[in-house]
């Protein structure tokens, strides 16, 4: 088995609950004495930090990229200082799924693709160069964005790809105001994550930044603004299939979340991981040309150009 670096600084989004709260657990276990940085949207009501002393939150609502762009800020300036160490991974789970494509950031921009995509950019470019060599950059992803019933039970639209200028605004799909345009929203960003995992991997040759897919696991919160059935099904009916190859549960996820943050999961630069397996995305996930117009467009979108 082959480890990656060992953890001493580790940059989390999404750990306040779910798949990402359980690998935090996990890690801070496994690397006692490592520094956990978890940004937050409203540190205040993090009452589960307080069991962790390695954890520290930075608080930052991730829909508004000032506030991410500030974060980050914060960030670099303990690696600069030397409070903490130099960030030996960043675990970008952070994720949301609306029940429509209609909505509207403080930035002017999609919730969906600001949070799935923009955000985790602001991160990344904000932060890579306090990567140590070989540190791992883990963003969670879903087979979402493979669009065919064997991978998501026919209960989210694949991906319509469009120019990511477009896809960043409100609307960009068909009767933007329903659910089904709402799930869009998210399978697309999905697969404009692996995009621009792809070509962070090839911009930062020195680094391992990795796709993560959990496949389908009810219970994260994710559907918390769906309506009362889907959140029903999603909190209490789903989770009795756990048993089946379909659908895993928010424990097993995160075990395989926390083991590829901290190396015990070995993957080579711009892999996307399917739970604890190197697979292939979908074909259309591999595409330079569409890798790089996303690269540059998310560059200007949030004033890095």
């Amino acid at each position: 088995m082959i480890w990656g670096p060992v953890v001493q600084t580790m940059v989390m989004t999404g750990a306040s609950r779910g798949i990402a709260g359980e690998a935090l657990a996990r890690i801070v276990d496994a690397a006692p004495g490592a520094h956990v940085l978890v940004v937050v949207r409203d540190a205040a009501r993090q009452a589960w930090a307080s069991a962790f002393d390695e954890v520290r939150l930075v608080e930052a609502d991730l829909a508004r990229l000032p506030d991410v762009a500030s974060a980050a800020q914060h960030i670099a300036r303990l690696v600069d200082s030397g409070e903490v160490p130099p960030i030996s991974t960043m675990v970008l789970n952070a994720g949301i799924q609306r029940v429509d494509a209609n909505g509207r950031t403080e930035d002017g921009f999609e919730p969906t693709f600001a949070v799935n995509v923009l955000a985790n950019h602001v991160l990344v470019r904000s932060l890579a160069d306090r990567l140590q060599p070989r540190g791992r950059v883990v963003i969670t992803v879903s087979d979402t964005h493979f669009g065919d019933l064997r991978h998501n039970l026919g209960m989210v639209p694949g991906p319509q790809w469009r120019d990511p200028h477009v896809l960043a605004r409100p609307g960009a799909f068909d009767r933007p105001g329903t659910l089904r345009a709402g799930r869009t929203a998210y399978s697309t960003s999905k697969l404009a994550a692996i995009h621009l995992m792809h070509e962070y991997a090839r911009r930062y040759p020195e680094r391992v930044v990795l796709g993560y897919n959990p496949g389908f696991v009810p219970a994260t919160g994710l559907a918390r603004d769906a309506g009362p059935l889907t959140r029903y099904a999603m909190q209490h009916a789903l989770p009795l299939l756990a048993r089946t190859p379909v659908v895993g549960t928010v424990q097993g996820a995160g075990r395989q979340l926390a083991d590829l943050a901290l190396g015990r999961l070995d993957a080579p630069a711009g892999a996307y991981v399917d739970r604890d397996r190197v697979a292939r995305s979908s074909p259309q996930s591999y595409d330079p040309a569409r890798e790089r117009q996303l690269w540059e467009a998310a560059e200007r979108l949030t004033g890095r150009a």
